[in-house]
C-alpha cells in the first residue's frame, strides 16, 4: 500500500466546503461522507477530510483555529502547467474562494499562485519544470 496522507479540515458549511472541493478538482469518495464529513480524493495518495466544526472537535481537546484569523498550513498542491494553475485559481475563485491572497509568484522554472478556500485555508497551485526537478537542466530565474 503506497503512503497517503489525509488532511483533516474544519469546515463551517459542509455542503459549501464540498462544492468548493469538487470545484478545485477533488471528487467526492462517498463511502467515507456523510452528515458529519466529506472525503474529498485529489489523488490516489492525498484525500482532503472535510468535517464539521463539532465534529473535527471530537478528535482534539485543542481550540479549533479559524484560518481567516490564523495560518497553521500552506498547502501546495503541484499541477502539470502554468495553465492549469491559473485555472483552478480561477475555479477557487468562481466556487466561493478568495484568489490571489499573495502575489503569484514566477521563477521561469516554477510558477505558483495562492487561494483560500471559504474556510480560510490556504492553497498554493504551483508547476515546476520538469527539467528543474530531474536534474536535466539547470532552472532559470
Amino acid at each position: 500500500m503506497p503512503k497517503m496522507i489525509f488532511v483533516n479540515l474544519p469546515v463551517k458549511d459542509l455542503g459549501a466546503a464540498t462544492r468548493f472541493y469538487e470545484a478545485i478538482g477533488c471528487e467526492k469518495n462517498a463511502q467515507f461522507s456523510d452528515e458529519k464529513a466529506s472525503s474529498m480524493v485529489w489523488s490516489d495518495t492525498i484525500v482532503f477530510q472535510l468535517l464539521t466544526r463539532d465534529y473535527y472537535a471530537t478528535f482534539t481537546q485543542k481550540p479549533i483555529a479559524d484560518a481567516h484569523g490564523t495560518s497553521a498550513a500552506l498547502f501546495a498542491l503541484s499541477f502539470d502547467s502554468r495553465e492549469q494553475v491559473d485555472a483552478v485559481v480561477a475555479a477557487a475563485a468562481t466556487a466561493g474562494g478568495k484568489a490571489d491572497v499573495r502575489e503569484p509568484q514566477d521563477l521561469g522554472f516554477m510558477y505558483s499562485r495562492a487561494f483560500a478556500d471559504p474556510d480560510g485555508n490556504v492553497f498554493e497551485p504551483m508547476w515546476m519544470d520538469p527539467s528543474a526537478i530531474s536534474g536535466d537542466g539547470a532552472p532559470s530565474a
